[in-house]
């Protein structure tokens, strides 16, 4: 073998070890970026599942406020309806309440709440109300329960009231008081049980 032989044999062997060495380091460095690439990939997906469970608890919470919110506004606009038709039928009772008071059974419901406040007072002092509006029945009503009446200061819309002072008992069979426990416990059903 010649010399430029071996040279010629010394150069491909050389530019093969070179060949073999640089795709070893390109196959190496190849095999760390998409190592580099896939764990790159893996953080990326892992971030945005977390990102979408963060947005999507956000998103739950604003809407569960806006529901407590739109409910809240609904409970105080139903409330102020109930209220409103709540006093207006109440206005309507009152209106019956004094269209009853021009009749004459208004006038046997006074007298069977007098002789009733007479029967439980029995021998002790008695004193009998009636209302301001009712003076011109005042005699009619002495004369047919057998009781002497006194005309209240207060107005209690119609009824009577009794005082036993021996015993400290107020008899209330006043309108007002009877409106005002009604008026209270008043609730609305919610229209359930409406068919």
């Amino acid at each position: 073998m010649t010399l430029e032989e071996k040279i010629e044999q010394l150069r491909v062997t050389s530019m093969e070890e070179a060949r073999a060495e640089g795709n070893d380091i390109i196959n190496s460095y190849r095999t760390a970026l998409e190592k580099v690439l896939q764990d790159h990939k893996v953080e990326a997906i892992r971030q945005m599942e977390t990102r979408i469970k963060a947005e999507t608890t956000n998103a739950k919470q604003q809407k569960n406020q806006a529901m407590a919110k739109a409910q809240l506004n609904l409970k105080r606009k139903e409330g102020r309806v109930q209220q409103e038709l709540k006093d207006k039928i109440f206005r309507e009772v009152m209106k019956m309440a004094e269209e009853y008071m021009k009749t004459e059974s208004y006038k046997e419901f006074l007298l069977r709440c007098i002789r009733k406040s007479v029967e439980f007072a029995g021998r002790e002092e008695l004193t009998l109300y009636i209302n301001p509006s009712d003076v011109e029945m005042k005699e009619e009503l002495e004369v047919k329960s057998g009781t002497f009446l006194t005309v209240s200061q207060e107005d209690f819309i119609g009824g009577i009231r009794a005082v036993i002072r021996g015993r400290n008992i107020l008899i209330d069979h006043s309108f007002r008081t009877a409106l005002r426990n009604e008026y209270d416990q008043f609730i609305f059903s919610g229209g359930d049980d409406i068919e």
